[in-house]
Parts: structure tokens; sequence; C-alpha cells
């Protein structure tokens, strides 16, 4: 007699492992975006027609404007 109970935990464990790690591998394979290289302060195209070309600086703004303490 085989117990379905087991049969069914054995099945999701495996499916769960394999689902984690191909999320593991798509994670490691990912390359990353060289941001502020070469001293830009935006994402500098690599390939195709625009490359070379500088998208979206990235600007932060700051609230610096110290009122006097009363």
């Amino acid at each position: 007699m085989t117990d379905k109970r087991h049969t069914k935990l054995i099945e999701t464990y495996g499916k769960e492992k394999a689902s984690k790690e191909k999320a593991s591998a798509l994670f490691k394979a990912r390359k990353e975006v060289s941001i502020n290289g070469n001293g830009t302060s935006g994402y500098v195209v690599k390939d195709g027609p625009h490359k070379g070309r500088v998208l979206g600086h990235f600007t932060q703004k700051y609230n610096n404007n110290l009122e006097e303490i009363k």
C-alpha cells in the first residue's frame, strides 16, 4: 500500500528545489550595468546606432536650505 501523502511531499519538494535552482542560475547569469563608469552620471549605450551616447543622467535633489533655528 502506497502512501500518497509522502509521494505528494516528495513531488512538491522536487518542484520547489528545481524552481530555486532556475532562479539562482538566472540571477547569476545577469550582467551588471556600468553606471557612473568613466566619470559619467548616467548610463552609456554600448551597442547599436547610439553607441557612446549617455542616457538619463542621474540627479539627486538635496534640501540643504538651513533656516535659522529660533
